[in-house]
């Protein structure tokens, strides 16, 4: 019976070990490895990996962590977030919420009175409340909006590193590595109503969980991003549209380039990730360089993603579509050059093949190993024969062929690993 017990508790003791023996593995000094998509490219992407000591750093509250980011200063740096952080937090650590932030007399109330299409019109909101509502915007981006500088790391500890409501941005910086983090509820109190945004006028939100803008030599791995805690679908409706809280997951526009995504899971969201912000951003031409490999896309509406003048290497990810509100998956915009190969898509009986490819003046799209529910489907050839009505023909020259990648694994063997392995806290 002794040796029977001993036995026992050697064996819980061997598994109790795991974690500390992973935990010994500092996830911080890690670096993009070599051909893993476009940020491997020439000097490839180190982050925060040259740090010395003094500027390795453990964050449980949002003090510490805008003390550790340093304003986006270019000092190499490695933060690691423990727990969970909320940015919409005072200095004392103490919660704010939307009515601490409002001032100059904001109200909803009086904003939806102002605005209200039917006595306004169609000009843009202007006056005391539109006013109001800015300095009230301004006050809530000065808790939430954390600036990511060049040379730095951004990892999660153990597998429930969470930052709650708010804003990484990465502005005109490069060398930029974050991961192992559950990213959540990038929430705006004061969406701006914009009467003639999409015919009949829309509400426009401030801040996507991470956003790249001009910024250079970027990983994004094993992220976990959504809208948990305050879902849209669940906001009201006003002025006859969906009254949003939230812009998009991870986007990249404004001339980034060299910025690769991996293992990470997009979930619950409606415009997931717009790579190129305008059609008429011509200096974006010979940038938005992005690989999206081994990425879990789960009941997002659109976007995953939309695609302007970039070069875009989609390959063995998955997507899970639920719901009735599905428009698109992949959106092929101006001059955007997308090679996307062995995908896997879940949907459905409402949702079809040709309802998996938008096109906004887009010209190509290469297309290979595609799996619809569990069988191989032509993406191209569909779009082509369903949408040429209504949108011209896409063609299978993108212009080039991806030469920076890992192994690219068949569809199904990938749609499998990302279920089991995308995601904040699954990083082997």
């Amino acid at each position: 019976m002794r040796g029977r017990q001993l036995a026992i508790v050697v064996g819980l003791l061997g598994v109790l070990c795991v974690p500390a023996h992973a935990e010994a593995r500092d996830i911080g000094r890690d670096t993009l490895p070599a051909n893993d998509g476009w940020a491997a490219e020439g000097t490839g992407t180190t982050g925060g990996a040259a740090a010395d000591a003094a500027h390795v750093f453990t964050v449980t509250d949002r003090s510490g962590l805008v003390r550790a980011l340093d304003g986006g200063s270019d000092t190499p740096k490695i933060i690691k977030i423990a727990g969970t952080i909320d940015a919409n937090t005072d200095d004392e650590g103490d919660r704010l919420d939307c009515a601490d932030y409002a001032t100059g007399g904001y109200a909803l109330k009086k904003y939806l009175a102002a605005y209200d299409p039917r006595t306004w019109g169609s000009a843009k909101p202007s006056g005391p409340q539109e006013e109001a509502r800015q300095a009230s915007a301004a006050r809530q981006a000065e808790r939430i909006v954390l600036p990511v500088g060049s040379n730095t790391t951004i990892v999660g500890l153990g597998d429930s590193a969470v930052l709650k409501g708010a804003s990484l941005q990465v502005r005109n910086a490069g060398n930029v590595i974050i991961r192992n983090l559950d990213l959540r509820d990038a929430y705006d109190c004061f969406p701006v109503w914009q009467p003639n945004t999409g015919g009949l006028g829309d509400w426009k939100t401030a801040y996507d969980n991470i956003w790249l803008t001009g910024a250079t030599h970027v990983w994004v791995d094993h992220v976990t991003l959504s809208d948990k805690g305050h879902p849209d679908a669940k906001e009201p409706t006003y002025f006859a549209r969906n009254y949003l809280r939230h812009d998009g997951l991870l986007d990249i526009t404004n001339g980034s380039d060299l910025v690769t995504v991996s293992w990470s899971r997009f979930a619950g969201h409606d415009k997931a990730m717009l790579i190129g912000n305008s059609d008429t951003a011509t200096s974006d031409r010979g940038r938005l360089r992005v690989t999206l490999h081994h990425n879990a896309f789960e009941s997002v509406v659109q976007r995953a993603p939309r695609v302007r003048f970039g070069q875009v290497h989609l390959y063995n990810n998955r997507y899970d579509i639920t719901g009735d509100d599905h428009r698109y998956s992949l959106g092929v915009s101006t001059e955007s050059r997308i090679y996307a190969e062995n995908n896997a898509f879940h949907a459905p009986g409402h949702v079809e093949v040709a309802d998996l490819v938008k096109s906004w003046n887009g010209s190509a799209l290469h297309q290979s190993g595609t799996l619809f529910n569990g069988f191989p489907v032509d993406l191209l050839a569909i779009h082509n024969a369903y949408n040429s009505g209504s949108e011209r023909d896409l063609t299978a020259d993108v212009g080039w062929t991806p030469t920076l990648h890992g192994r690219i694994d068949g569809a199904r063997e990938a749609d499998r690993a990302v279920a089991r392995g995308a995601g904040a806290g699954r990083i082997p």
